[in-house]
């Protein structure tokens, strides 16, 4: 399992939330488990564990992996963004800790059926959460359209607008028009050939040429910005005084609206900054990880309530 699977600054972010035995505490994003596994050894068989994810199969793997742990651990399908209503129908909280991690795991990226990859031949979906939308209510979103009825279907100036907002891609406009004149688009490598042939190209690149137009896919798709919004407002009610809040960040987009929030907090008293500088990974784990590159790491605690007795 742990080929599949290796999580991002899992020894600081246990370090940071001061993981303790007999603590509560909440992984948001749980995955296949790499942090929550780092967590509940340093809990020691004391404490509560919640996992949530969007991807009702990494739950599953998860589940497994973390067997040893059953009796401590609850694990839910569900997106992050719902975290309040989640911990109140468990009747688990407040939290001592909370954890997201906002990157793709490397299951999904790997997997070539989810479309996540630029590298790969499969279907367009890049869905997370890949439900039946038909079966949940209206208000969910946890399932919505594939990044093929994008790609094929939105206009061109709408799919420039969107490679722009989201992946930060500056020739937006002319990957916009390639992939128009190149419908339909059949698969992940044909949209990524495409994307290529359209950009500009000046001297070395250390991203691949269609990076940014999947990524701005991906956002699209999972609503993720939206969802994060909704996650980043939500989460301080769910700890406890004193308690930990830790976000893993893998692009700009996400990292400012990570940093806006926790300056915000820190501005109305609510939490104050543990982490001055974002917390980024050694060269050393980059070696071992490399999608562990671009991860940055902001920390905040919930400022305990002053006694009015």
């Amino acid at each position: 399992m742990n080929e599949l699977h290796t999580p991002v600054l899992a020894e600081e972010a246990a370090h940071w939330l001061a993981i303790r035995p007999g603590g509560t505490y909440v992984d948001a994003t749980v995955g296949l488990g790499g942090h929550a596994l780092v967590f509940l050894r340093r809990m020691n068989g004391a404490g509560r564990l919640v996992g949530l994810d969007r991807d009702a199969q990494a739950i599953e793997i998860a589940r497994e992996r973390l067997k040893e742990f059953e009796r401590q651990v609850t694990l839910v399908h569900a997106n992050f963004s719902s975290i309040d209503e989640v911990l109140t129908r468990l009747g688990i909280g407040p939290a001592d800790g909370v954890l997201a991690d906002l990157g793709v795991s490397s299951m999904q990226l790997d997997s070539v059926a989810r479309g996540f990859s630029f590298r790969s031949s499969g279907p367009l979906d890049m869905r997370m959460d890949q439900r039946n939308d038909q079966s949940l209510p209206a208000q969910a979103n946890l399932a919505g359209i594939t990044a093929s009825e994008i790609v094929n279907g939105a206009a061109e100036r709408e799919l420039a607008d969107l490679l722009y907002r989201y992946g930060e891609e500056h020739d937006s406009r002319r990957i916009a028009r390639a992939i128009v004149r190149a419908r339909p688009i059949r698969d992940a490598g044909h949209l990524a050939t495409v994307v290529a042939g359209a950009r500009k190209h000046g001297g070395r690149q250390r991203l691949h040429p269609a990076t940014k137009t999947f990524l701005a896919l991906r956002i699209a798709v999972n609503r993720e910005m939206e969802e994060l919004e909704q996650f980043l407002s939500r989460t301080p009610a769910t700890l406890s005084p004193g308690g930990r809040w830790a976000v893993l960040s893998y692009h700009s987009l996400e990292d400012r609206q990570v940093k806006r929030r926790f300056q915000q907090l820190a501005r109305e008293a609510a939490f104050r900054l543990l982490t001055k500088k974002v917390i980024q990974p050694t060269e050393a784990e980059i070696t071992a990880n490399p999608r562990a590159r671009s991860a940055k790491m902001r920390v905040a605690e919930k400022i305990a309530a002053e006694s009015t007795s």
